[in-house]
């Protein structure tokens, strides 16, 4: 895996932080952010919108007990390659096309000399991804969720019409456009702090909203019409599959309203070796929550690191 410099716009991570170009299977171009550690480095899968710079504080948080991080910007998002002409679309061409940056962050912590296989820390649409991988035969020591993305709170008439349209739009190219209700300014570009769905601390709410003011290339907005049915279809295909065998934290806000709580209850209801914990009133975003809540999560999330 060659790597190559690549921008680090974080000024509140572990001094030490990198950021490197690394190359998918497939050619996409992404960015991958390293802060090392003695003990050993966890792989951090961020969500949908979201990019390394958001996640140095974490990395600061791991380096408590020695741990390093290696985060990455999925292909369509971050300072990875963004795959249409609006750069805000936040689209894919399958959602299978995730293991491939998943498989390139792999590698990359082969690069770096990082000792494998490593825990793993994934939020929201990283833990879906994360999931698929463990499905498929990956096999971490440990791994932590915070509001895993297995289920999203979409009523059925609408997943049906989203899926039923993206097939008939597809074989015209036309799926490549914002799902409706959504546009380029959806989420947090055009969040206000009260009742946002992201988080309680106001402070982390202000720090997310001046990162991609100053660097308005991490900004996202709605996912594509495509992105939201292959999504769908890969969260059905998941909530059918068996718990593997892996040790497992799953961390949930009381207010989650960006994921489905149920889908997340279930699937802990049939994982033998997966703990629960839910924190009231958090919201969607318990690693930028405030900070009795971030620093509990984050307490365990080590903890169980430290135990596998």
């Amino acid at each position: 895996m060659a790597l190559s410099p690549a921008p680090l716009h974080s000024h509140d991570g572990p001094r030490a932080g990198r950021a490197y170009w690394v190359q998918a299977s497939d050619g996409v171009r992404l960015r991958v952010g390293h802060w090392p550690g003695q003990r050993g480095t966890v792989l951090v899968l961020p969500g949908r919108t979201e990019y390394i710079e958001k996640y140095a504080q974490v990395a600061a948080d791991l380096a408590r007990d020695g741990w390093g991080a290696l985060v990455i910007d999925w292909r369509g998002q971050g300072l990875s390659d963004r795959l249409c002409d609006d750069p805000r679309l936040g689209h894919v061409g399958r959602f299978c096309d995730y293991q491939r940056d998943l498989a390139a962050l792999r590698a990359a912590a082969d690069a770096l000399g990082c000792t494998t296989p490593a825990p793993i820390l994934c939020h929201s649409m990283g833990g879906c991804i994360a999931f698929r991988a463990l499905c498929d035969g990956l096999i971490p020591p440990a791994i932590a969720f915070s509001a895993p993305m297995w289920g999203l709170p979409i009523p059925p008439t609408r997943r049906f019409a989203i899926r039923a349209l993206a097939l008939v739009l597809r074989p015209l190219g036309r799926d490549s456009r914002y799902l409706p209700t959504t546009g380029p300014d959806y989420g947090l570009p055009a969040m206000e702090y009260p009742d946002n769905p992201l988080t309680r601390d106001q402070a982390q709410f202000a720090r997310m909203k001046a990162q991609v003011e100053a660097t308005p290339a991490l900004a996202l907005g709605g996912p594509s019409l495509r992105w939201g049915a292959a999504a769908l279809s890969e969260m059905a295909a998941l909530a059918r599959e068996t718990a593997p065998c892996v040790p497992a934290l799953i961390g949930l806000g009381g207010n989650e309203r960006v994921v489905t709580p149920e889908a997340i209850r279930r699937r802990v209801g049939r994982w033998p070796d997966a703990e629960l914990v839910e924190y009231p009133e958090a919201e969607h975003e318990l690693l930028m929550e405030r900070p009795a809540v971030r620093a509990d999560f984050l307490a365990r999330v080590r903890s169980l690191f430290n135990r596998a």
